[in-house]
């Protein structure tokens, strides 16, 4: 077998999606496109698209994982080959974890990764984005997560260094493309699409990792909810593997006619997706999601102690 495609991913709406015994095929707007079937190891849909049962069958023999989003790359759920159902034993270790002490961790490294993207940011413009006071805000934030008993406590004080995280970002992309903070779905301009869209890339790979692991994604310590696990293993990896690339897109080749705006939402073109898909399949480390995830796992089992990577 040659080298295995780590995920396919199909956007927008429209494409039907085909196979043979051997192929997967992708028809889109009169373009076909074909892959070896069993080289595909994660196939990411988000939008609408056509998807034949045969072609569900085909892919799931062959071991690979299908991922559903919705087109602003909120995750809807998760396809898996028979045989890679969750471990209920591990699962059971998942339950009793100490999630304050976990949750700490995530929300610390989150916070440090998100701190090194902004001296970078700083040190590529040349100039302070900060405004006075915001930096020791920001490590006032990190010691006293430290502290924080409550898990309440912490997701309060992570989701308002996030928030501050967006908004100092912010002021690195040009005005006109009216990115002021992140938002919820539907995203209404291309910064925060293009964002949902890394995100969504980021997600499929770890949660792929996640249950090849056999661990519950929904078993979540800092998030809860569907995923949970997922977006508690890939926050700290957000500000590494994905902002840079947005920002970076934002400030030299994005143009009016790369996004659609409508009266509800913010399109992606085509041309624009396929260059994020080219670049953030570089940028996604895989190799290190994969430690991420059995450092967890060895976490859970009492072999290794527990580490947040960024």
């Amino acid at each position: 077998m040659s080298s295995a495609i780590p995920w396919l991913a199909v956007y927008g709406f429209g494409a039907h999606i085909k196979s043979t015994q051997k192929k997967l095929i992708i028809l889109n707007k009169g373009i076909v496109e074909e892959y070896p079937l069993e080289e595909v190891k994660n196939l990411l849909i988000v939008g609408g698209h056509t998807l034949s049962t045969t072609t569900v069958s085909h892919l799931l023999k062959n071991g690979s994982y299908i991922s559903f989003f919705e087109p602003d790359g909120n995750p809807v759920g998760l396809i898996r080959p028979s045989g890679t159902c969750n471990d209920k034993e591990i699962q059971h270790l998942q339950e009793d974890l100490p999630r304050q002490r976990y949750a700490t961790m995530i929300a610390q490294a989150s916070l440090r990764s998100r701190l090194i993207a902004i001296e970078r940011l700083q040190d590529l413009r040349g100039s302070d984005i900060l405004y006075d006071g915001e930096l020791q805000i920001l490590h006032n934030a990190l010691d006293e997560m430290e502290y924080l008993v409550k898990l309440d406590e912490i997701r309060r004080l992570s989701n308002l260094t996030t928030d501050m995280y967006y908004e100092i970002l912010s002021r690195d992309v040009p005005k006109y493309f009216n990115f002021k903070r992140r938002t919820v779905r539907p995203q209404c301009d291309p910064i925060n699409a293009m964002l949902s869209f890394g995100y969504a890339m980021l997600y499929g790979n770890c949660c792929v990792s996640v249950i090849g692991a056999r661990l519950d994604p929904d078993l979540g310590l800092l998030h809860e909810g569907q995923g949970a696990l997922v977006q508690d293993l890939i926050g700290p990896f957000k500000a590494v593997m994905i902002d840079p690339v947005v920002c970076s897109t934002a400030q030299g080749t994005l143009k009016p006619d790369d996004f659609e705006l409508t009266s509800s939402r913010c399109m992606l073109s085509d041309a624009l997706v396929k260059k994020l898909i080219c670049v953030f399949k570089k940028s996604i480390d895989n190799q290190k999601i994969d430690r991420q995830v059995n450092n967890l796992l060895k976490a859970i089992q009492k072999t290794e102690d527990f580490t947040v990577m960024y």
